[in-house]
């Protein structure tokens, strides 16, 4: 029978031929969308990958900055508490404290900044890269200006004050090395640290935190 229709090869077979063509396009199609959908779940797989593992590089790296910044200032601080914390030597170098001078009060201002900023918890600052970009920036202001406040103050030295202003802070000096001396009685060091304040008294403010440590020790050796 199909002898007789053998003619509806030409009539149907280019339709034939172009309905599997296209089954066989879109199948393809099919198959190149799922290896395309494959690819990029490989692809963002890697991705995710690679940004934990550069998220955790930049971690370390923050962790090592923030180290870096808050040793610098505790280096700073170090420096700083040398002069707060030894009267003597500050009645060397006077500047150190004289908040007319506008070097030492850039590195004041320095310094509260840099405080300021300073975390609580270095943890917390992962993560932030403005903050411990600001805080990096801070205590690097921090350091400079101590070192220029510092330089200009050994240079000075006594250099700023007339010659019976010298005679005073020498006077002074020599007065609070007795108040500092463990040997001298509780009452000699109370007259010599009195007598040394009435000397710097108009000259120089002494820090508020030394001369309140050298108080306490006295007045604990006189009810002692």
């Amino acid at each position: 029978m199909f002898g007789h229709y053998w003619w509806l090869i030409f009539v149907f077979g280019g339709s034939i031929g172009g309905v599997w063509r296209g089954a066989l396009a879109a199948n393809q199609r099919r198959i190149d969308r799922r290896e395309e959908r494959y690819r990029l779940k490989q692809q963002t797989k890697i991705a995710v990958a690679q940004a934990k593992a550069q998220g955790h590089v930049d971690a370390q790296t923050q962790r090592r900055e923030i180290a870096k910044a808050i040793g610098e200032h505790e280096k700073t601080d170090a420096r700083w508490f040398g002069y707060e914390m030894d009267l003597v030597t500050l009645l060397d170098f006077p500047m150190m404290t004289d908040m007319r001078e506008p070097l030492t009060v850039d590195f004041h201002k320095a310094r509260h900044r840099a405080d300021l900023l300073r975390p609580t918890d270095p943890e917390s600052m992962v993560g932030d890269q403005p903050a411990l970009s600001e805080y990096r920036e801070a205590v690097h202001t921090y350091a400079i200006t101590f070192d220029v406040a510092e330089a200009e103050a050994k240079r000075r030295r006594h250099g700023n004050f007339t010659p019976d202003e010298q005679v005073r802070l020498v006077r002074a000096q020599r007065l609070l090395r007795l108040a500092l001396d463990d040997a001298a009685t509780a009452q000699e060091r109370q007259n010599a640290y009195l007598k040394a304040r009435k000397e710097l008294d108009g000259l120089i403010v002494l820090p508020s935190s030394a001369r309140a440590q050298l108080e306490q020790r006295i007045a604990g050796e006189i009810e002692a």
